[in-house]
């Protein structure tokens, strides 16, 4: 969760100011802004900036992302917890062995690991033909209900992936997987929020946005998929 917090993007407290959000925004575009000169020109970089300030930069906006953050930590808190009680009682009841931990990297990859990976599939792969058909008439009715009635099956499809990737604690030799897993889970979250914007008010930038973070979550997927060949 650290490296794709809006926060740690605009290198802000979560208690900043909106002054200083706005001035610590500001600095961030002058430094990795595609058109400047500088050496530190970053394409994708601007675009976690700029993704993360339309979320900040405005109050309300904001607040709710803060709810998100503190609900996410109480997830995981509690998802420690109950990792933590678990291990204690496996523990109790035998010392692992070689078999134990190999059964244990097979429960995961076979319960969720490939089930989550399956829907990022689905919802990653299948943005490229929705986008074709709305580029017809970026305004037809039709097509812009056929575009929402999409969004939310993915976002029905994400949460069955995020349910999935909770229920089980993932192997310590697998973390590093299941931390791209994570990541990327996040990106497709945040990316389909700014697609859902576009339709309320024909902002195409909501579209490009939407599309970088899809293309991170792809960036992401991939590493989970080198990774637990590793």
């Amino acid at each position: 969760m650290v490296d794709f917090n809006h926060y740690h993007t605009l290198k802000v407290r979560p208690n900043a100011s909106q002054a200083e959000i706005k001035q610590a925004y500001r600095r961030l575009v002058k430094l990795f802004h595609p058109d400047s000169q500088q050496e530190t020109a970053n394409h994708e970089e601007i675009i976690r900036i700029n993704a993360a300030y339309e979320v900040l930069g405005d109050t309300q906006r904001r607040l709710n992302y803060d709810q998100q953050l503190r609900d996410i930590s109480e997830t995981l808190s509690g998802d420690r917890q109950q990792r933590a009680a678990s291990a204690q009682k496996r523990y109790q009841a035998t010392r692992r062995t070689g078999r134990d931990v190999d059964e244990q990297v097979e429960e995961w990859l076979r319960l969720v690991y490939q089930p989550v990976n399956r829907w990022l599939c689905n919802i990653l792969n299948s943005l490229e033909e929705q986008m074709d058909e709305l580029a017809a008439d970026p305004f037809d009715d039709e097509l812009l209900e056929a575009f929402q009635e999409y969004l939310q099956i993915c976002r029905n499809d994400l949460k069955q992936a995020q349910i999935t990737f909770r229920s089980l604690p993932n192997p310590p030799s697998l973390a590093r997987t299941a931390a791209h897993l994570y990541y990327s889970l996040s990106q497709v979250a945040d990316g389909l929020d700014e697609l859902g914007y576009f339709p309320l008010n024909y902002d195409e930038r909501y579209l490009h946005t939407g599309q970088e973070l899809f293309r991170i979550a792809t960036r992401l997927q991939c590493e989970a998929q080198v990774s637990v060949h590793q």
